[in-house]
């Protein structure tokens, strides 16, 4: 299906939510609601441990 992709993408800290819904750090699994068009928490939401790697946003709920 084509609604499953958008639940692979990946975005980057501070980027605009492109749909509303429950996101959630790939990094240190830190999850967040953000309405469409609203900035995702920024790269200092959160400290990380260098081996969490990267800040990268992934939707796992998609709302109305």
């Amino acid at each position: 299906m084509v609604a499953d992709a958008i639940f692979e993408e990946l975005h980057a800290p501070g980027t605009p939510a492109p749909h509303s819904g429950i996101y959630k750090c790939m990094g240190c699994g830190w999850e967040v609601a953000s309405n469409n068009h609203q900035p995702l928490p920024p790269q200092n939401h959160a400290q990380h441990d260098p081996k969490e790697g990267d800040i990268r946003w992934r939707l796992i709920v998609l709302t109305n």
